[in-house]
């Protein structure tokens, strides 16, 4: 159920509406938009009647969530939620862009790495600390030092840092050294990590898994809302499917109809969601042109010697020339590269 209070609707009045919810037992989440709170209720185990809520002061109207995924649900929150990380926005009419390696691997190549992006236009810088890997006998990153790296590297260059959490255990020094923390495709049904990044209460990357469903992916999403984090962002990097000729199917389709269930910015991965080099740039400007409000591109300087995802990741030359056709994308569907 949505509580929807009224535009002039003050702080005390939304108070006793939240108290409301909780004396019966249920879980208030406030949801501030752009002209007016919307209050949404979970917990319960069936459906709640409306006569309780729409007597209070300031409650303009109680309506029913029909979406499992209430939260996360355009039904609950109409306009875009826009994540404020560090002063670069993460959704809205400009998109963004984040860059870098699959993996730390030394100091010379994140911050090589670092500049190359920054000088092309991004605004984030990835690259991957704890790297979950198919074999238990490959690179498996720097860990803490990799993470030590990655902050040296904002420092020198303004990027906001995105890195992948693993573990639970890793949380901690994930959470001191990096702005957004990613949840892997492995990792995207993770409950008690999710839940533990919901209380974090910084901004997430939630990457859907290689055979997750829509509604499974925004029911992921829901886990981090539901216990407290709003700052979630939605990436698609590319399913499975019986097609061999790439390394996964990157689907766009997923973008619009996302946009038409969430509010929850959708970033588009092109580089795990096709996994070949020559075609990354042709897939990150189609995810512009599907709707992405972000787009996630590994860049190395040396792709032929990367301890991971070598074959899929641009040079910095290949990255400058794809933020140039990505403006171009935008400015065509009435956007911009921030």
């Amino acid at each position: 159920m949505l509580i929807v209070m009224k535009p002039g609707a003050g702080s005390a009045e939304v108070e006793a509406v939240l108290e409301k919810i909780r004396s019966m037992g249920l879980t208030p989440h406030a949801i501030p938009g752009a002209q007016r709170v919307a209050i949404g209720i979970t917990g319960n185990k069936g459906g709640l009647e409306p006569g309780p809520f729409e007597v209070l002061s300031g409650v303009a109207d109680v309506l029913r969530v029909s979406q499992p995924f209430k939260l996360v649900s355009r039904e609950v929150k109409p306009e875009d939620t826009v994540i404020d990380v560090g002063g670069v926005p993460l959704g809205g009419k400009a998109i963004a862009v984040m860059a870098g390696p699959c993996s730390v691997e030394s100091r010379s190549q994140i911050l090589e790495a670092a500049h190359a992006v920054k000088a092309a236009g991004a605004r984030f810088l990835r690259g991957g600390a704890f790297k979950p890997r198919t074999s238990p006998y490959e690179f498996q990153g720097l860990g803490l030092e990799g993470l030590k790296l990655l902050a040296e590297a904002r420092e020198a260059t303004g990027l906001k840092v995105v890195t992948e959490v693993m573990d639970a255990d890793d949380l901690p020094a994930c959470l001191e050294h990096a702005d957004v923390l990613q949840v892997g495709a492995r990792n995207m049904q993770n409950y008690p990590l999710l839940k533990k990044l919901g209380a974090a209460g910084k901004p997430v990357l939630l990457k859907r898994g290689p055979s997750a469903t829509i509604k499974e992916w925004l029911m992921a999403a829901e886990y981090l809302v539901a216990h407290g984090n709003y700052q979630v962002a939605l990436c698609e990097r590319g399913i499975r499917t019986f097609e061999t000729a790439t390394r996964n199917t990157l689907d766009l389709n997923a973008v619009p109809v996302l946009k038409a269930l969430t509010h929850l910015p959708v970033v588009v991965d092109p580089s795990h969601g096709i996994g070949l080099r020559a075609h990354v740039a042709a897939m990150a400007r189609a995810g512009v042109a599907a709707g992405a409000d972000a787009l996630i591109v590994e860049v190395h300087p040396c792709p032929e010697k990367a301890l991971s995802d070598g074959q899929q990741s641009l040079t910095p030359p290949e990255f400058a020339e794809l933020m140039k056709q990505v403006r171009v994308i935008a400015g065509a569907v009435g956007r911009t590269v921030q």
